[in-house]
């Protein structure tokens, strides 16, 4: 009967040693996986999802929106890191931006820095100003390391937390496959919804910052979410599946707009 004990003693000890803080919100969360092996297997799903879903040719005006957009949040959230003594949690970032061709309303970002845009998202953002809000509050995701979070709650909760390594050797597709979910590539987080309601406010408060520091106006954050919300006709949006409800959000996202608007400065 000793073992259980031991087991979970040695739980414990490694939840205290893997806690980490969310920027901003300083919030304690539970990081069991080490960042460079979320980053290469970040990696292999990307180049997995882009050959699956090729990317909208360069020459796309789309495309370039996309692109032209990123690197202007990209380099507010490179500022804000180094600003703030955290440069070294994206320096093995290696970010790209691409457009697919799909009619889902989504858009995700994952470690390292890869970020891709959804076709159906565009007339929802509707210009440059609602895409860059989206992209800031994607990247924000990946910044918080909150896939590692929902990949370590549910590693723990499936495995008793076994290492990414023997997890993927053990059950690669259903890791994969977490880890797409995780990062919301697929649709259906199950468990991860109540920490997820609490992930995406922290999103949208580091989203909105990024968003100012690129030179958007952040007080156009309400009106994107409210046709976020009338775009399912009926059905959530991926990208709201699992976000606070619109009347919660909009009202979060004005409290903290006295914050996010000292970060800006009109292009």
């Amino acid at each position: 009967m000793k073992h259980p004990v031991k087991f979970r003693a040695l739980v414990l000890i490694v939840l205290l040693i893997s806690c980490s803080k969310v920027p901003l919100t300083e919030r304690k969360q539970i990081n069991l996986l080490p960042e460079s092996q979320m980053v290469a297997m970040a990696l292999t799903s990307y180049n997995d999802f882009l050959k699956e879903n090729p990317p909208v040719a360069p020459s796309s005006p789309q495309t370039q929106l996309v692109k032209n957009t990123g690197e202007i949040i990209k380099n507010a959230v490179i500022r804000y890191m180094n600003e703030n003594n955290m440069g070294d949690r994206i320096k093995d970032y290696k970010w790209e931006f691409n457009l697919v061709n799909s009619k889902e309303v989504n858009a995700w970002c994952m470690p390292g820095g890869k970020v891709v845009v959804y076709s159906g998202l565009l007339p929802v953002t509707k210009d440059e100003k609602g895409l860059a809000m989206v992209m800031g509050h994607e990247i924000a995701h990946a910044i918080a390391r909150h896939g590692n979070e929902r990949m370590s709650q549910q590693l723990l909760a499936l495995t008793g937390g076994l290492a990414l390594d023997v997890a993927m050797a053990n059950k690669p597709a259903e890791t994969r496959a977490l880890f797409n979910a995780a990062y919301g590539v697929a649709a259906n987080v199950g468990v991860l919804l109540p920490y997820s309601r609490l992930q995406e406010t922290e999103a949208d408060k580091l989203g909105l910052i990024f968003m100012a520091m690129a030179g958007y106006d952040p007080r156009t954050a309400p009106e994107f979410w409210k046709r976020m919300a009338a775009a399912g006709g009926g059905k959530v949006p991926e990208l709201l599946s699992t976000h606070p409800s619109n009347e919660t959000r909009i009202n979060n996202i004005n409290k903290f707009m006295p914050t996010a608007m000292k970060y800006y400065h009109p292009k």
